[in-house]
């Protein structure tokens, strides 16, 4: 993989904002990300490479969760398309799933595009299974989200 997982810092948000836009991930925006830093519930966790790339990028990817009610909501995940089937993805779902453990979480709930073909096969490797369907979920395109959940005992994450 090569990517380190870590915690995310504010100085990590321009690139955070920079993977969900390219992703075509749900806009959070960096103020979004930066509230989600100071709530203890929170799960932000960042792939930082070795070190930058010819951009000076650092960051592989990140991961944005939160607990609550013995529950982690993966809200958005995202991987850059040139460092994706590397195990990134695994890593940061395994290490936010283990942060939520920590946390008191006993399930996990997330959405996906019904067309993300990528990441539904990434959530479906693990354990994960489709739950519902919301019509016209996402924005820019309108598209139908997967709701995913399972039970953290059941995860299949090595």
């Amino acid at each position: 993989m090569g990517s380190e997982i870590v915690g995310t810092t504010v100085h990590d948000l321009v690139e955070v904002v920079e993977i969900e836009e390219a992703c075509g991930l749900s806009r959070w925006g960096w103020e979004s990300y930066s509230d989600e830093l100071s709530r203890p519930e929170s799960i932000m966790l960042v792939a930082r490479r070795p070190r930058p790339d010819e951009t000076g990028r650092s960051l592989s990817g990140f991961v944005a969760a939160r607990v609550g009610a013995e529950e982690l909501h993966v809200n958005n995940i995202g991987v850059r398309h040139e460092d994706r089937r590397r195990g990134i993805g695994t890593a940061l779902l395994k290490s936010a799933i283990e942060r939520g453990v920590a946390l008191g979480a006993r399930g996990a709930i997330l959405e996906v595009r019904a067309g993300n073909e990528s990441a539904l096969s990434l959530y479906l490797r693990h354990g994960f299974k489709v739950a519902g369907r919301r019509r016209n979920y996402y924005q820019g395109p309108t598209e139908d989200a997967l709701v995913m959940s399972a039970l953290l005992a059941d995860l299949k994450l090595d």
